[in-house]
């Protein structure tokens, strides 16, 4: 049986966020970055069942509009975008689970309004600025952002996925970033390459007032991610906050792509 879904967008002091309530129960909100809602759907679904799930899109992502779409995304201002979302439907706190770029986000979050994110599970976060080699890291970013500065989308693709570990079938590669494209999804990969890429996973967060909220904070890796870049970015914010890593099934995806393990194993953690 489908939840009934519940959509709306809330003016922010430079834009708009959309958002999406299914179900409920305790509120548990999904985010990512630069990923729109929809693929956080399928667990979504499942989570409804017992839970009020919130689902948004990040800004300049998706429907989640900006006013000045040339101003850079940081995890601080996506963080102020989700506690107004959260203090706007009235039912927090909220369980955050963060993905990606949506974990820096919930970090972020975790360090501003721990009132408003009791729990956070901070999903494979890319906090390149802890690793050893991070200025090979930074040298490879800004490789990548010159690549698709010339227009060769599909070549800074090829090069982030490199980077990062991360896998995608060449036909599904040429389907999605080759050939004609949604207008919106072009300006969305504009987004992130000109003004999101750098501040996300280059973002250095206070570890101190990591350490001091009161935010309880689990850091989830996929099973299937062993020895990747997110793998090892979340390892080591595990060291520097001494949080014992928590895995997930399937990979940096792993909710859409095992939405029904995911989905259970989020339930362990959280009962």
């Amino acid at each position: 049986m489908t939840a009934p879904v519940t959509s709306g967008t809330l003016a922010v002091p430079d834009g708009t966020i959309y958002y999406e309530v299914r179900g409920s129960g305790p509120l548990i909100s999904l985010i990512g970055a630069p990923m729109e809602s929809g693929p956080f759907a399928a667990v979504a679904e499942l989570l409804a069942t017992d839970y009020t799930v919130l689902c948004s899109d990040p800004r300049g992502h998706g429907r989640s509009i900006l006013h000045d779409p040339n101003q850079d995304s940081t995890p601080e201002l996506r963080a102020d975008d989700l506690a107004r979302v959260i203090t706007h439907i009235g039912q927090g706190p909220a369980t955050v689970l963060g993905s990606s770029g949506g974990a820096i986000t919930g970090l972020a979050l975790a360090i501003a309004r721990p009132d408003l994110v009791p729990t956070l599970i901070a999903h494979e976060p890319p906090l390149r600025e802890l690793l050893d080699d991070r200025d090979e890291i930074r040298a490879r970013t800004e490789e990548i952002i010159a690549v698709y500065e010339t227009g060769d989308v599909l070549g800074a693709v090829r090069k982030f996925f490199a980077m990062t570990g991360l896998f995608m079938p060449e036909e599904v590669l040429q389907q999605m970033f080759g050939g004609e494209r949604d207008p919106r999804s072009i300006e969305s990969d504009d987004f992130f390459y000109r003004h999101e890429l750098r501040t996300t996973s280059g973002w250095q967060p206070s570890l101190d007032a990591l350490r001091n909220t009161p935010t309880n904070i689990i850091i989830g890796i996929g099973d299937e991610s062993a020895g990747k870049f997110c793998d090892r970015t979340s390892r080591a914010l595990g060291r520097e906050l001494n949080i014992e890593p928590t895995l997930f099934p399937g990979g940096h995806a792993g909710f859409l792509e095992q939405p029904d393990a995911f989905a259970k194993r989020l339930r362990e953690i959280l009962d």
